[in-house]
């Protein structure tokens, strides 16, 4: 049951998040090195977020294998970046920051 909540959340946090204004969807593309200048000063710390990185948890995914998941999204990442979550530190992204973190890891999927 708290699945099915929690995947009901997500979609309506989509919903929310696609009904911006149109002007902004326009002017709004996903910066994957933005993202990935971000991801290594925020997420580094627990994450490896680049393959020559040293240090990482070992109890937390790195972002390759989030890329490479097989229900991976950059929306579905950018969105679970916006919603706070106990496991992670409430980095309080904006938007177009979660977009480019999303963008980033989704550029590791290829």
């Amino acid at each position: 049951m708290g699945a099915s909540l929690r995947y009901i959340q997500v979609l309506a946090m989509a919903a929310a998040f696609l009904a911006g204004s149109p002007a902004m969807a326009a002017d709004a593309k996903p910066d994957a090195k933005h993202g990935g200048d971000l991801a290594k000063r925020w997420c580094s710390s627990c994450h490896l977020v680049e393959s020559d990185q040293k240090q990482a948890d070992a109890d937390v995914p790195s972002f390759g294998a989030i890329a490479h998941r097989s229900d991976f999204t950059a929306e579905k990442v950018a969105f679970f970046l916006l919603d706070p979550h106990p496991k992670m530190p409430n980095f309080f992204l904006t938007r177009t920051e979660a977009t480019d973190v999303a963008a980033y890891i989704g550029s590791l999927r290829k």
